[in-house]
């Protein structure tokens, strides 16, 4: 199993200088673990890459429509 600690965590260039609101993302062969950047003691989300895929695809559309 990996730990958070052995993941290269990044935020996306979208989250600004604020750091609120932020996800951060480290990617594994087969898995996109997610963890809030706000509270990173907290348990990371692993995901499938076509599930995080999914995921940004519908909300990069969803930001479009405002």
């Amino acid at each position: 199993m990996t730990t958070d600690h052995e993941l290269s965590w990044f935020k996306s260039s979208y989250s600004g200088s604020e750091n609120d609101n932020c996800v951060e993302v480290a990617l594994r062969t087969g898995t996109v673990h997610v963890r809030d950047s706000k509270d990173t003691r907290i348990r990371p989300l692993a995901v499938t890459p076509s599930a995080w895929t999914a995921f940004a695809t519908h909300a990069a559309e969803a930001s479009l429509d405002g």
